[in-house]
């Protein structure tokens, strides 16, 4: 594979193993996960358009966001992959599934679901603007966002007055906007791999549809729930994580 923008190869050998990171968030955020993930293959992360180091540019549907995930898996030419993605990565991971089912061996997906039609952006950006930017320092991102704090030190960058998120606020927006007006239930539907939901005790998603999602996908699925976590489980509760996906992944690859 050549060398590319918004790609973080984490090494290991085998099976090529493909990270997907949620809204806001990048490839390097997954530094934890991918450490133990190297044991089960080839482990590679990529920054969504709009986010981290890839382009800023482009269409934001997300079928525009799954056709870069197919590239970056028919460059690896390695064969189908393992696709772990957390919220908007694991919806990127199981419409791939659906869509281009010979690149993809598995899907992990991590407290995302398929029908949010009639949210607006509005809750998150009254959120996202309380946020005291620019931070002073990365001890400053870290003891604002606390159990996530290492996760948002990784989307930040620093400028002359101090950190700011590496993303444009307005392009999450615009992506955020298209889960509330539109469903992918088809898209599960057409899921013939196997597929490992894991669900946030605490999540904010939709009750009962992370549940439907592991039943309805053909490929047969599996639901963990993790209680107590919030929505990035893998930081909030990373041995119970690890737990689930290393079971998962023993049966798909049989070891």
């Amino acid at each position: 594979m050549q060398p590319r923008d918004g790609v973080v190869d984490f090494g290991g050998e085998g099976p090529p193993i493909v990270l997907l990171h949620g809204l806001m968030g990048r490839a390097t955020t997954w530094w934890g996960v991918a450490r133990w993930l190297t044991a089960y293959g080839h482990v590679v992360g990529l920054d969504a358009r709009g986010h981290g180091r890839a382009r800023r540019t482009g269409e934001w549907r997300t079928e525009e966001f799954v056709a870069d995930v197919a590239e970056l898996v028919a460059d690896l030419d390695e064969g189908p992959a393992v696709v772990i993605g957390h919220s908007m990565g694991g919806l990127h991971a199981w419409v791939l599934a659906a869509t281009r089912p010979e690149l993809v061996r598995a899907v992990v997906v991590e407290d995302m679901a398929p029908d949010q039609r009639g949210r607006t952006v509005e809750a998150w950006r009254g959120y996202f603007e309380s946020w005291p930017v620019p931070f002073r320092s990365l001890a400053h991102v870290r003891e604002f966002f606390g159990s996530t704090g290492n996760y948002f030190a990784e989307c930040v960058e620093e400028r002359a007055d101090g950190y700011h998120l590496m993303s444009d606020l307005e392009d999450l927006y615009e992506i955020a906007a298209e889960w509330g007006r539109r469903d992918y239930w088809s898209f599960v539907d057409k899921v013939e791999c196997p597929l490992l939901v894991i669900e946030a005790g605490d999540t904010a998603m939709p009750p009962g549809q992370q549940a439907e999602l592991a039943a309805r996908a053909p490929g047969g699925g599996r639901h963990v729930v993790v209680p107590g976590a919030g929505h990035v489980v893998h930081d909030d509760a990373p041995e119970q994580y690890r737990g689930a996906v290393e079971a998962f992944l023993s049966q798909v690859l049989n070891r």
